[in-house]
């Protein structure tokens, strides 16, 4: 378990060192693994039509409902070791 909190650390510092910026379905299944991981399931108010942003981020963290912390960290993990 500490390796995979270690290694979920690692992968969030190296998302931020990416060598490209990913595009946005990428980018919006970064976001809800990594809130999947550290927040659980989402539990927000889905936001209005007119926030467009915020409704892409709370789809994208919902989508991945149900998943454990831990599968989130590795899912997340893999993903950004697929990125660079």
């Amino acid at each position: 378990m500490a390796d995979l909190n270690a290694a979920f650390e690692a992968a969030v510092a190296n998302s931020k060192n990416l060598s490209e910026r990913p595009d946005n379905p990428t980018l919006l299944k970064i976001y809800g693994l990594y809130k999947q991981a550290t927040a659980g399931d989402n539990g927000e108010t889905k936001p209005g039509f007119s926030d467009l942003v915020g409704r892409a981020k709370w789809d994208a963290w919902n989508a991945n409902k149900g998943k454990s912390s831990d599968d989130a960290k590795q899912a997340y993990i893999d993903l950004i070791e697929s990125l660079s």
